[in-house]
């Protein structure tokens, strides 16, 4: 028995011998929770919502959903007893379905868990009005991938799965409805468990995150926690643009600390990590850790710069050879060509010292 809304424990999901996660451990405290799954294709996320799902076995470990045993080694609930819900990338829509009739068939699945929700609702919320009469070969693959997860969330799940549910859908429509699934999701309080490769839809989209790298759950935490506080070198190069320098931590004792680094001097903020003083440890380094000022006596040339609409992303190169990446707005007067002299704010202050 598990006491919370859903338990994974020691759960190994295992579709081949590189698409499997092991070992994984996994609780959704309670109803209504959106979790994400962050990793790179190929990883193994889809093969867990699957398992999930029913449409293949766990491997070994348990799954408990709602305090109920589904899955196990001795264990399988079939899929249509589960009250879950999987939407693929794929989609997998009838072809001999009109898009309309394909919203309707999740009505013949509902178990009905008890949310207020109709069709009408759905089709406005994802801009499906224009295709109900359409069949799926006549619409686009963000349009079908719309149509999927509308058919979803008609068929009133216990738990919802989405598997890259926005990935085919235009850049200026994606976060429109990104924010408006999300409001939804949690009005009709629905548990639903996202995978994607975008830290991004990742971030925004959930109240906790996973991290799957190298067939394992790394880190299963609050979205916040998980970019400022990764727990390791590996999730730290996954998810962040930036680069790891040596310092030394030069006091680790007061409320701000403090460390040091050879050319850019005193780095100050709160460590995410206990280290002694005196400790040579490596200090990740983000783009927007380091200010602009055209002012300061510190300053470092310019090995690239790239235009990235907003800000611009520079790439400074110290004495040692580190290459340093730092935003800077696309409004600033003065844009630094390649071997110019280029001013950091000192001292330099981090409000998160992500150090290993």
């Amino acid at each position: 028995m598990s006491k919370h809304f859903l338990e994974i424990q020691k759960g190994n999901f295992i579709a081949s011998e590189k698409n499997k996660v092991n070992d994984v451990n996994l609780i959704i405290e309670e109803q209504g929770q959106i979790i994400s799954l962050l990793g790179p294709s190929g990883i193994g996320k889809t093969t867990i919502l699957r398992t999930l799902a029913g449409l293949q076995k766990l491997n070994s470990g348990k799954i408990f959903l709602k305090g109920k045993l589904i899955a196990s080694s001795e264990v399988h609930i079939e899929p249509e007893k589960r009250n879950i819900a999987l939407s693929f990338q794929d989609n997998s829509l009838f072809p001999n379905y009109k898009v309309i009739d394909n919203i309707n068939f999740g009505k013949k699945r509902s178990n009905g868990n008890g949310f207020a929700l109709d069709a009408k609702e759905i089709i406005e919320l994802l801009h499906i009005d224009p295709i109900l009469d359409k069949f799926p070969h006549q619409i686009s693959a963000g349009e079908a991938q719309r149509v999927s997860i509308a058919r979803s969330l008609i068929s009133k799940p216990d738990l919802l799965l989405l598997d890259e549910p926005f990935s085919n859908i235009d850049q200026s429509l994606k976060e429109e409805i990104q924010v408006s699934v999300k409001k939804l999701l949690k009005r009709i309080n629905l548990t639903t468990i996202i995978v994607t490769h975008d830290s991004y839809e990742a971030f925004s989209m959930a109240d906790k995150c996973g991290i799957i790298l190298n067939q394992e759950l790394k880190q299963y935490d609050l979205p916040y926690n998980v970019h400022h506080e990764p727990n390791s070198v590996e999730v730290a190069n996954f998810l962040n643009k930036g680069i790891f320098i040596d310092v030394k931590v030069v006091d680790s004792e007061c409320a701000v600390h403090r460390l040091k680094h050879d050319e850019l001097g005193e780095i100050r903020g709160k460590l995410s990590n206990n280290f002694p003083s005196g400790s040579k440890v490596k200090l990740l380094l983000q783009p927007e850790d380091l200010i602009h000022d055209d002012q300061s006596k510190l300053k470092l040339e310019v090995v690239d710069r790239k235009f990235r609409g907003t800000n611009f992303v520079y790439t400074l190169k110290t004495i040692k050879g580190e290459h340093l990446p730092v935003f800077v707005h696309s409004h600033h007067i003065h844009q630094h060509e390649k071997s110019e002299k280029f001013g950091i704010k000192t001292p330099i202050y981090i409000d998160h010292l992500v150090c290993f």
